[in-house]
C-alpha cells in the first residue's frame, strides 16, 4: 500500500516512482518473454517504419508470465487504493524502444485518447509503467511534465504520420507554456522500477540512438464504474471487458518463472 506522503506526491506531481518494486528473477522472465513476443506475427505487434517492435498490445492474453503481472497486487493494489474502487485493464502494451532505432513518442496525455477515441467519462484511469531495461537519461527515458495533470484535457491534434503509431499529440506552443511552469522530469532507473502518473499528464520521450534498449510493460488500470463507451480501436487496444481484476497473491510470476526453469532442466 502506499503511504500518505507517497498519495499526496501522486496527487500534487501527478507522478510517482518506486524503484525497484520488481525482482531481478521476476523482471527476466518478463523481459525474455517480451524479447520472445516481439518475434511473433500478429496484429498486436506494432513495429517502427524501420521494421523494429515498437509495442506489443495485450499480451497479457496470449503469454502466462505478462498475464500474471496484469494481475499483480503490486500493480493493482496502489491504483485500487487512489481511486477507491476496483479497475479493469484498459490496455495493456509493452513497448520496446530499439536499440538505435526507437522512434520517438510524441508530447500527449493519455487520458485524451481515452475519452476522444474510447468514450471515456473520466480521467479516472491510471497508467503504470514497469522498467524491464534499466532507463537511463541517453536512452529515451520518459519525459513527464510535472503538475500538468491539474490542467485538464489540452486541445490536441490527431498525428497520423510522424511515427508507426497514431497519437492525438500536444503543439510546440502548449508543450513549451507548460514546460515553462512546471519543467521536465525523465524518472531513470534499474530494471523493476515501477512508476505511476495521471491519464492527463504530459509526457513524451525522444528516440534511441544508443545501443541500449528501453523495454517498458505499461498498464492502463480503468476504475470500473469509469469504463469506456463509444469504443473505436479494436479490442487488442482498448478492451471491452470490464470485469473487476483480482489479483493473484505476491509470489505467483516468481512460481512460474521457477517452473520454467524446472522444465528446462528435466
Amino acid at each position: 500500500m502506499l503511504t500518505e506522503d507517497q498519495v499526496r506526491q501522486f496527487h500534487e506531481e501527478g507522478y510517482l516512482f518506486l524503484p525497484e518494486t520488481f525482482s531481478p528473477e521476476e523482471v527476466a522472465i518478463l523481459k525474455s518473454e517480451a524479447e520472445d513476443i516481439y518475434r511473433q506475427e500478429r496484429p498486436e505487434v506494432w513495429r517502427e517504419k524501420s521494421g523494429a517492435p515498437r509495442t506489443a498490445f495485450a499480451a497479457h492474453l496470449y503469454n502466462e508470465a505478462h498475464g500474471l503481472l496484469a494481475r499483480h497486487p503490486r500493480m493493482i493494489k496502489p491504483v485500487e487504493q487512489l481511486f477507491g474502487e476496483q479497475v479493469y485493464m484498459h490496455q495493456y502494451k509493452i513497448n520496446a524502444k530499439a536499440s538505435f532505432t526507437g522512434d520517438v513518442w510524441q508530447w500527449h496525455q493519455d487520458y485524451g485518447t481515452w475519452a476522444r477515441d474510447d468514450g471515456m467519462p473520466e480521467p479516472r484511469a491510471m497508467n503504470i509503467a514497469v522498467f524491464l531495461d534499466e532507463v537511463m537519461p541517453i536512452n529515451g527515458p520518459l519525459m513527464l511534465v510535472p503538475r500538468s495533470h491539474t490542467r485538464g484535457v489540452l486541445d490536441a491534434a490527431h498525428d497520423t504520420s510522424t511515427t508507426s503509431y497514431p497519437l492525438w499529440t500536444l503543439d510546440e506552443k502548449t508543450v513549451t507554456e507548460i514546460v515553462e511552469a512546471g519543467g521536465i522530469v525523465a524518472p531513470t532507473g534499474k530494471p523493476g522500477g515501477l512508476l505511476l502518473f495521471h491519464g492527463n499528464l504530459v509526457h513524451g520521450s525522444a528516440g534511441n540512438i544508443t545501443p541500449y534498449p528501453r523495454k517498458i510493460v505499461y498498464l492502463t488500470l480503468n476504475a470500473v464504474s469509469n469504463y469506456i463507451r463509444k469504443p473505436t480501436r479494436a479490442e487488442w487496444i482498448a478492451h471491452t471487458d470490464f470485469s473487476p481484476i483480482i489479483p493473484t497473491d505476491e509470489g505467483a510470476l516468481v512460481r512460474y518463472a521457477r517452473s520454467l526453469q524446472q522444465q528446462a532442466a528435466e
